[in-house]
């Protein structure tokens, strides 16, 4: 009995809890790396404009070199059987879907008309010209937010199910279904939420973002794996090549923050009091959607691989869209563009704490440990 009783403590441990040194302090890395985008902007801001012009309808070509380096080796890790697996349990996806599109689009717009639109609002003078017309800098903050809102995570939320030790292969699916639903409803949202019956959303960019930031390293991650499978085996993927491969993803994630503050970091720098001020509604947003799925992931039963991605997809946003779209439609200097910048500076930080969240309450949730890409050994048997 006392042996038994040893066993279980044994494998209480957090998801996720044998990280690296590198992925245990991975927040510090983002604040050091904020810093050194912003300060390069500053320092070269020749060559950050120059960087910042090499894009093609709005998507930015370095940023989707790192982030195709981000996702390749995510994605050459999943067990594509997996996603098979998850299209016969589909709680986690229509979990998703009802949060994406049904409640997170409504939540963002209570909470930045709450604080940007009258509780912040003596503290946000000003107004600016957009296509000819006035607006008020409070109401630009709001459309930004609203940008945000609508545009749910398709990329980096597969590094937040990857560092929270979740269902790849269910992530994968709750990604492919998002990035279609937001091809169908992103315009008739932004329309409706902004009020603006002239909102033209630039399909190019969301077409691109998804094909670049999802489909071209999911192709090349399926067909590597399959070659090495093929012609090298099992052991040598999982004891060389995916040694190698392991800190790519983090790297080219950190990367990826210097050059988006080395091209925006003027547009923050400039406005500090305004950043704090659009900050608040985006961490409460940010917060309280996680906390929505998060409980409904327990009332369903699902299991903390199913439920972690889950609750995490509905928190994060997919701000290269929103970045973009505030841009193409506001100007680069515009309220709505700062927003979305802000969202950047806010959103992995917070999604970090939440994954931490997420490996520090795995025993709530029933364990299936075997859906996990990336596996801890403490962690093989499921518990309570």
């Amino acid at each position: 009995m006392q042996k038994n009783h040893s066993q279980t403590n044994t494998v209480r441990v957090q998801a996720g809890s044998n990280l690296s040194f590198f992925e245990k302090y991975l927040t510090l890395w983002v604040f050091l790396c904020i810093l050194v985008g912003i300060t390069l902007g500053r320092l070269f801001p020749g060559v950050a404009v120059a960087l910042d012009a090499m894009s093609l309808y709005q998507v930015s070509i370095p940023i989707a070199v790192c982030l195709f380096f981000m996702m390749y080796p995510i994605m050459v890790k999943i067990d594509f059987t997996q996603a098979a697996n998850a299209i016969r349990a589909p709680k986690p996806v229509i979990l998703t879907l009802v949060v994406n599109w049904l409640i997170k689009p409504f939540t963002m717009v209570a909470f930045a008309q709450f604080f940007l639109g009258w509780l912040f609002r003596p503290l946000i003078a000003g107004s600016e010209i957009i296509r000819g017309t006035e607006v008020t800098l409070a109401n630009s903050y709001i459309a930004g937010a609203i940008l945000l809102g609508i545009a749910p995570c398709t990329a980096m939320v597969l590094m937040w199910g990857y560092l929270s030790y979740g269902n790849q292969g269910h992530t994968l699916v709750m990604v492919a279904v998002n990035s279609l639903a937001m091809l169908f409803l992103y315009a008739p949202l932004g329309r409706c939420l902004l009020a603006a019956n002239d909102l033209t959303v630039p399909w190019q960019t969301i077409v691109l973002s998804v094909l670049i930031y999802v489909g071209l390293p999911l192709v090349a991650g399926m067909y590597s794996r399959y070659w090495i499978f093929k012609h090298k085996g099992r052991e040598w993927f999982e004891r060389r090549f995916l040694k190698y491969l392991s800190p790519v993803a983090i790297t080219a994630l950190l990367l990826t923050l210097v050059l988006l503050f080395a091209f925006k970091g003027e547009l923050i720098v400039s406005n500090p009091l305004h950043i704090l001020l659009i900050a608040v509604p985006l961490f409460i947003q940010t917060n309280f959607i996680f906390l929505i799925s998060y409980v409904a992931a327990l009332e369903l039963n699902l299991s903390y691989e199913d439920a972690a991605p889950a609750a995490l997809i509905g928190a994060s946003n997919h701000f290269e869209v929103a970045i973009a779209t505030a841009v193409m439609l506001f100007g680069l200097n515009s309220g709505a563009a700062l927003a979305t910048v802000v969202g950047v500076l806010i959103e992995v930080p917070v999604m970090l704490m939440l994954v931490e969240f997420c490996k520090r309450t795995a025993a709530w949730f029933p364990r299936e440990p075997e859906k996990a890409t990336l596996r801890d050994p403490r962690c093989i048997s499921p518990f309570k």
